[in-house]
């Protein structure tokens, strides 16, 4: 399944997947509730401020590309709204709870370490250590029907790389940025 999503349709979907998981309760989700997750200011990055509208047309977008479905219940006057993104009897896509979990926070907020995706998505899915997240990070590099991630390059003065997903297409990579080099004798870097 070769799925390319904008970033306002990533953000979407992983706040689908995100309460689907954390309040089963409320999901689906209505338009205000939708909007409410996607402009929340923890667990998002980049922060957004989107109005209905923009929610709305990015819903039709999914719905077009059969990845959101509108549900209301028996005598609901609020439409509502579920994904169809994967783990559904209508799509291709299986992940276990675990690779949901990571792919989720990587549609909600980007890049991130294997040991932030560890701290972030044990509220979704339970990791026994680090070893066991790049792990699963591995699965979904290397799936016969992926890639779903890539590992970017380490940044100078980080410890470890970043992965980020790639429902949205490939990952646009900086140049890595040159450190400048230390003085020895003082300590310092001349400028």
């Amino acid at each position: 399944m070769k799925v390319e999503l904008s970033s306002l349709e990533a953000r979407l979907i992983g706040c689908l997947i995100e309460k689907q998981i954390t309040t089963p309760d409320q999901y689906p989700l209505s338009l205000n509730a939708l909007v409410a997750a996607c402009n929340q200011k923890s667990n998002r990055d980049p922060v957004m401020d989107l109005d209905e509208t923009t929610v709305q047309n990015t819903l039709d977008q999914l719905a077009r590309k059969h990845l959101v479905v509108e549900k209301s219940g028996f005598g609901s006057r609020v439409p509502k709204y579920q994904h169809r993104f994967c783990n559904t009897e209508f799509g291709t896509l299986k992940l276990t709870p675990q690779e949901l979990a990571l792919v989720c926070e990587l549609l909600v907020r980007g890049a991130q370490t294997p040991g932030e995706l560890r701290a972030r998505a044990s509220r979704m899915a339970s990791f026994s250590d680090v070893d066991q997240v790049e792990a699963t990070l591995e699965s979904l590099r290397t799936r016969d029907d992926g890639p779903f991630v890539v590992q970017l390059p380490r940044e100078p003065g980080r410890r470890d790389s970043r992965y980020a997903h790639l429902f949205s297409g490939p990952v646009a990579v900086p140049p890595p940025r040159a450190e400048p080099p230390a003085d020895t004798a003082s300590g310092t870097a001349e400028v």
